[in-house]
């Protein structure tokens, strides 16, 4: 049974009424739910710093072979695995903790022709329910943060990959300053997050049966992503991240973008394979 962190976490991120507010978004925003193209919701389906532009930089480290399964640990509404299914031709399931994260997933993949190529499940990241070796890849982006027992995590993702297989790991992990404020996109109070250092990370994969080929700080990458998308106060467009982040959105990317500046948070890519 998932504990009290996971039903804070999946309050924090499940809000009513979603799949009404991004469908309604779409079609405010020109869009006809009928003929979507997957690249149509890159604004709102890649709920990570950076959204696509580090979905294709993390993915450009790593060689996945067409029509092998890989596995999207915190799959959120579907995006990245709706890139790798349609960039590496691929199969991907998707697992979340949030059930209307899934529900809106199945339905954006199936709007945009990836039903075929894409699965998704309401699963905890600590009770992968899948067979040990059942998959040729995993990835998982920012997911972590929010995850007390990291042990347990890296130990259930290498349970459910191949020997060889490889790990796509992109984190907000924890900088050489403490000064982080609350709220942030990750958390709405400091007792739904949980950062560790990639020191910590490097050590936590080798003992769950990892092995780290590549680790890239991209902190300067997202201070000034963050800086360009802060600097106008003007309303945002219809479609994109502050309909799953909620009122208080701007004060959250704000946060972050100072615990950056301040170094107490570093969004980092990791590459591993599991042995």
């Amino acid at each position: 049974m998932a504990d009290d962190l996971e039903f804070s976490v999946e309050r924090h991120y499940g809000k009513p009424g979603l799949k009404e507010r991004v469908l309604a978004a779409i079609a405010a925003g020109g869009l006809d739910i009928n003929h979507l193209q997957a690249d149509d919701l890159t604004p709102v389906d890649e709920f990570h710093t950076g959204g696509r532009l580090e979905t294709v930089h993390a993915l450009g480290k790593v060689r996945i072979p067409p029509n092998e399964h890989v596995l999207d640990v915190g799959c959120g509404l579907g995006g990245t695995a709706r890139y790798i299914a349609s960039h590496f031709g691929c199969r991907v399931t998707g697992i979340d903790l949030t059930a209307d994260y899934v529900e809106l997933a199945k339905l954006l993949s199936e709007k945009t022709g990836f039903a075929g190529h894409t699965d998704y499940k309401t699963a905890s990241a600590l009770q992968v329910p899948f067979m040990d070796a059942a998959f040729d890849a995993a990835v998982t982006f920012h997911v972590a943060m929010n995850i007390r027992d990291r042990p347990a995590l890296y130990r259930e993702i290498a349970r459910v990959l191949r020997s060889g297989a490889t790990l796509c790991l992109y984190d907000v992990m924890k900088g050489s300053n403490e000064d982080l404020a609350f709220p942030v996109p990750w958390a709405e109070v400091a007792a739904q997050s949980h950062l560790t250092s990639p020191e910590e990370m490097r050590e936590l994969l080798s003992a769950a049966g990892f092995e780290v080929s590549d680790v890239e700080d991209r902190s300067g990458f997202a201070i000034e992503f963050f800086r360009k998308r802060l600097a106008s106060n003007a309303p945002p467009p219809p479609l994109g991240l502050h309909l799953l982040t909620g009122k208080n959105s701007r004060d959250k990317f704000e946060n972050y973008l100072r615990g950056l500046e301040k170094e107490a948070v570093a969004p980092t890519i990791m590459i591993a394979n599991r042995i």
